[in-house]
């Protein structure tokens, strides 16, 4: 089984609001920082909670992994969250990620399309299961160096450890992936939610927002 790390979040500053207006905020969420409250008051503190001390009130529209730094779109209204959550289930909305993972990686680009369920018992790890969601990443290499390859990966879906457990399938997990990779690593997860496009919930003008690679 699994021990998770006792959590310990960045301080506020380290999130950065890159868009705010009356509809949506977009944010360069740090490593190490919850999208939103976890079980129990030790774990409050989270995207949500510092955007809302900021800017008001706002609401999830997606999430990224704790240990996943990048660009993040947040409503400000309930009209918003169910125009942006829309986008997602529609797969209208385009999210680039950048990762670093372990080894050389055959080829130069792919796609890897396998579904993904919940380990029943081993939360919150999952797996590759042919019953489970589908799940789609396309994958393209960026830069090899002799023991590691940069990729850049855009996913169809958006289930929950898609890209960590799809390139972990591979052979080629993430470096810094306690889940899927060397358990103890120290390194930060090198996985960023590098760029999102959007249509303005209120507009309908399409948005592209950026984030730099922190690694």
């Amino acid at each position: 089984m699994l021990t998770p790390k006792p959590y310990s979040p960045p301080p506020p500053n380290a999130l950065k609001i890159i868009h705010a207006d009356p509809n949506i905020v977009v944010i360069d969420k740090p490593t190490g920082l919850l999208s939103v409250p976890g079980r129990g008051p030790e774990k409050a503190v989270c995207a949500i909670s510092i955007v809302t001390e900021r800017t008001g009130p706002v609401l999830t529209v997606h999430r990224l992994d704790m240990d996943t730094s990048g660009t993040m779109v947040l409503a400000r209204s309930k009209d918003a969250q169910r125009h942006l959550s829309r986008q997602f289930e529609l797969r209208q909305v385009s999210k680039t990620y950048e990762a670093v993972v372990q080894g050389q990686m055959q080829g130069e680009s792919g796609t890897i399309n396998a579904a993904i369920a919940r380990f029943s018992k081993q939360r919150p790890l999952r797996h590759l299961d042919p019953d489970g969601r589908p799940a789609i990443t396309h994958w393209h290499v960026l830069d090899r160096a002799s023991d590691k390859t940069r990729v850049r990966l855009k996913p169809e879906t958006g289930r929950s450890h898609q890209l960590r457990l799809h390139l972990a399938s591979l052979g080629h997990p993430i470096i810094g992936d306690v889940f899927y990779g060397d358990a103890n690593t120290r390194d930060r997860l090198h996985l960023h939610a590098k760029s999102l496009q959007i249509a303005h919930p209120e507009t309908g003008q399409s948005m592209h927002f950026e984030t730099d690679i922190p690694f």
